[in-house]
C-alpha cells in the first residue's frame, strides 16, 4: 500500500473515531436529558394521583371497589396519562383504561407505599411508555395503581438525530477520504520525486536530480540526496578519469616494452640463426645492451612509482641544503663532460624529509634539464637553489634549455608522456621522472609546479611541506 493510501486511511479512521465519539455523545446527551426531564414530570404527575386517592381515602371510606373505579374514570382524563392507567390488588385487576394498558408490567415486587418503581415498555405498533407503578392501603387491603406515560416523541427525535447523524457522517467521510487523498498526494509527490531521481542515478543517468525546493523534511532531505548525487558523480567520473589514464598507462607501458623488446628479439635471433662478423656481433650486442638497460631503467621508475604511491613512510630530521651540495658536487664533474655547468644556492635549516626520495627528486630534475640543454651550440646551465619555508622547503631547478609549449605544462607529469617522443626516446627516456617527482612532492604533502618558454628554459619549483625540525 503506498503512503498516500495509507495517510488517507489513517486520516479516515481518526475522523471516524473522534466523529462517531462526538456524534454519539451529542445524540444521546440530549435524549437522556430529555428522558430524565419526562420521568421527573410523571413523576409528579402520578404523585398528584395518588394522593388524590390517599386522601379521598382518609376522608371518606369506600363501600367496594366501584368508588375506586369512579375516582380513577375522573382521573384518567388528565392528558398525561391517557395511554393507560391500571388499579388491581395481588389477586385482580379492578380498572384498566388506554391502548397501553396490556403491555404494562408486573412491578408489584419492586414498591411499597413510599417508593415508587419505574421502567420503559415499549408497544410494538404505538411506540415508547414510560411506566410507574406505587401501592396504597384501603382499609387493611393494598392496592397497585399502574400509569403509562407516552414518552415516543423522544424516542423519534432520537432515532431522527441518529438518521442525520449518520447521513452527515457518511458525507464527512466520504468528504475526508477526497480531502485526505488530495492533501497526502501534494505531501508525498516530492517523495515521488526523490524516488524517480533515484532510480534514475541507479539506471546510469548521474545528471538527474530531485531538485526539490521546499524548507521542510523532505526539502532536507532532497537537498542532502541532491549533495549525496553530486559526490557520487564526482566519484564517479574521478573513477572513470582513473580508468582511462590506467589504460592509457597500460597502453604506452605495453608500447614502451614493445620496441625494445622486439629489436632485443630480433638480434638475439640474428645472433642465434646467423653466422655474422665480428663487428656485426658487437653490434648487435651493444644494441641488446643498450635496449635491456633501458627495460632496467623503465622497470626501476616504475618500482620508484609504485613504492611511492604504495608504502607509508616516516619523515626524518633532515637538512635540505646537504643532500643539494653533496648531489651537485658528485654530478658536476659528469655534466661538466657535456659542457653543462651545475650551481646551487642554499639556505641552511633542517625540515622533516625523506632523505631518499628527496635526493631521487633532485637526481630526476637535475636529469630533466641535461635532457633539455642537448643540442645547445653554447654552454648549458642548471641552477638548483633551496629556501627554506615555514612548513618546509622550496627547491627550484632552473635550465637555460629548449623549454616546452604551454599546451605540454598540464600533461607532463603523466606517466609515459613526452614533449619530444624521438628526441626522449633517443636520450633513453620513458616519460617517468617527473610522474615519480610529483609522486614523491605528494608524499610531503607539496606541489611541483613548472615555467617554461620554449627556446629559454624551464622552471621547476617544488615546495615540500613535511614541516619544520
Amino acid at each position: 500500500m503506498k503512503f498516500r493510501a495509507k495517510a488517507t486511511c489513517c486520516m479516515i479512521i481518526l475522523m471516524a473515531l473522534f466523529f462517531g465519539a462526538g456524534g454519539s455523545a451529542l445524540v444521546s446527551i440530549p435524549f437522556h436529558t430529555s428522558l430524565r426531564q419526562e420521568k421527573a414530570a410523571a413523576q409528579n404527575s402520578y404523585r398528584m394521583i395518588l394522593n388524590t386517592l390517599q386522601i379521598v381515602n382518609n376522608m371518606e371510606e369506600w363501600d367496594d371497589e366501584k368508588d375506586l373505579s369512579k375516582i380513577l374514570e375522573q382521573l384518567s382524563s388528565q392528558d398525561a396519562f391517557s395511554a393507560a392507567l391500571q388499579l388491581h390488588s395481588q389477586n385482580e385487576t379492578l380498572y384498566s383504561k388506554g391502548t397501553a394498558a396490556a403491555y404494562l408490567k408486573d412491578l408489584s415486587g419492586q414498591t411499597d407505599s413510599s417508593h415508587l418503581a419505574c421502567t420503559v415498555i415499549s408497544a410494538p405498533e404505538s411506540g415508547y411508555y414510560l411506566q410507574l407503578s406505587g401501592s396504597f392501603f384501603v382499609g387493611k387491603e393494598i392496592y397497585y395503581l399502574d400509569a403509562a406515560y407516552d414518552i415516543t416523541s423522544i424516542y423519534e427525535t432520537r432515532s431522527q438525530q441518529q438518521e442525520l447523524y449518520q447521513q452527515i457522517f457518511i458525507v464527512l467521510v466520504c468528504a475526508c477520504a477526497c480531502l485526505s487523498y488530495i492533501l497526502a498526494y501534494f505531501l508525498t509527490r516530492p517523495l515521488a520525486r526523490l524516488s524517480k531521481a533515484s532510480r534514475e542515478i541507479a539506471c546510469g543517468n548521474y545528471d538527474y536530480r530531485s531538485q526539490i525546493r521546499s524548507n521542510d523534511e523532505i526539502g532536507a532531505v532532497s537537498r542532502d540526496f541532491d549533495l549525496m548525487a553530486d559526490h557520487l558523480q564526482g566519484s564517479i567520473e574521478q573513477l572513470q578519469l582513473s580508468m582511462e589514464r590506467q589504460n592509457q598507462f597500460i597502453g604506452n607501458f605495453t608500447h614502451e616494452l614493445k620496441t625494445p623488446m622486439t629489436s632485443i628479439i630480433g638480434y638475439a635471433d640474428l645472433l642465434r640463426s646467423q653466422t655474422l662478423s665480428r663487428e656485426d656481433e658487437l653490434d648487435a650486442a651493444k644494441y641488446i645492451f643498450s635496449e635491456g638497460k633501458r627495460l632496467e631503467h623503465l622497470s626501476l621508475k616504475l618500482l620508484d612509482i609504485f613504492v611511492s604511491q604504495n608504502e607509508s613512510f616516516s619523515l626524518a630530521k633532515a637538512s635540505p641544503a646537504e643532500t643539494i651540495t653533496d648531489l651537485v658536487t658528485h654530478l658536476k664533474p659528469v655534466l661538466a663532460r657535456e659542457e653543462i655547468s651545475l650551481v646551487c644556492t642554499c639556505e641552511d635549516g633542517y625540515c622533516m624529509l625523506d632523505p631518499d626520495f628527496f635526493g631521487s627528486l633532485l637526481v630526476n630534475l637535475i636529469e630533466n634539464a641535461r635532457k633539455a640543454l642537448a643540442g645547445r651550440e653554447d654552454k648549458g646551465r642548471i641552477s638548483v637553489s633551496c629556501t627554506m619555508t615555514e612548513d618546509g622547503c622550496q627547491v627550484k631547478v632552473a635550465d637555460n634549455g629548449q623549454g616546452m609549449p604551454q599546451a605540454a605544462l598540464s600533461h607532463i607529469t603523466e606517466a609515459f608522456y613526452r614533449v619530444d617522443k624521438a628526441r626522449a626516446r633517443a636520450q633513453g627516456g620513458a616519460g617517468l621522472g617527473l610522474t615519480l617527482c610529483a609522486e614523491i612532492a605528494r608524499l610531503h604533502n607539496g606541489t611541483i609546479a613548472f615555467q617554461s618558454e620554449e627556446g629559454q628554459g624551464t622552471i621547476v619549483t617544488v615546495n615540500l611541506k613535511g614541516g619544520r625540525a
